[in-house]
């Protein structure tokens, strides 16, 4: 099955590349989208258990994923 990742902020600058299609198996989840970002090229660079989101509701990386779904790799926000 085929999702789209999103990459925002820093997560972009790392991966030099602001969206990803991710051909993963039937029955992945937002976990395995997030090792299969790692096992890119300057996938390395992102934090141990960033902020996920699944069609713009958060998500936990246990959660199912189906064709076509898009998934966010959210960076850490600071406010001041």
């Amino acid at each position: 099955m085929t999702v789209t990742v999103l990459l925002f902020a820093s997560y972009a600058d790392a991966l030099g590349h602001d969206a990803l299609t991710l051909d993963l198996p039937p029955g992945s989840t937002v976990g395995d989208a997030l090792h299969a970002v790692r096992a890119r090229s300057g996938g390395d660079r992102l934090p141990p258990a960033p902020a996920m989101a699944v069609n713009e509701r958060y998500a936990k990386l246990g959660d199912a994923l189906a064709a076509g779904d898009a998934v966010a790799i959210i960076p850490p926000v600071a406010g001041g």
